[in-house]
């Protein structure tokens, strides 16, 4: 991953969501030790105070827990956290700009579902 300093979205938040992805790919399993903030500050060459940031991100939202002299470990639960969040707020977000964009280019309901059928299959390999 590459951190993208000039974008509007804060280094912490990236580190968050990079991290999420990696849960989401169980790259980083359930109960697995997260990477340090002194790692991860070494791996993505940013401050320390910047990665622990984005590891409390995700110790807020109940994906991580700490465990006092050892660190930080993936919950349990985590991939159905951030799989419903994700669900929840991402995907009504596309979907609500994709009706509105449809709405705007005179794109009917039933055109827009089938566009969703064939990239659906189209993702499918069919």
């Amino acid at each position: 991953m590459i951190i993208n300093s000039d974008g509007t979205k804060p280094i912490y938040v990236q580190i968050a969501e990079w991290l999420e992805t990696e849960i989401l790919n169980e790259h980083i399993k359930s109960d697995e030790k997260m990477y340090s903030q002194y790692q991860l500050a070494e791996m993505f060459n940013i401050n320390p105070a910047t990665a622990a940031k984005g590891l409390n991100i995700l110790a807020d939202g109940d994906i991580l827990y700490k465990k006092r002299g050892l660190g930080m470990f993936v919950t349990p639960h985590a991939r159905d956290v951030i799989l419903s969040r994700r669900k929840n707020q991402i995907l009504k977000l596309l979907v609500r700009d994709l009706v509105m964009e449809a709405e705007r280019l005179k794109v009917s309901k039933e055109e827009l579902i089938e566009m969703i059928r064939f990239e659906g299959k189209e993702g499918d390999g069919e």
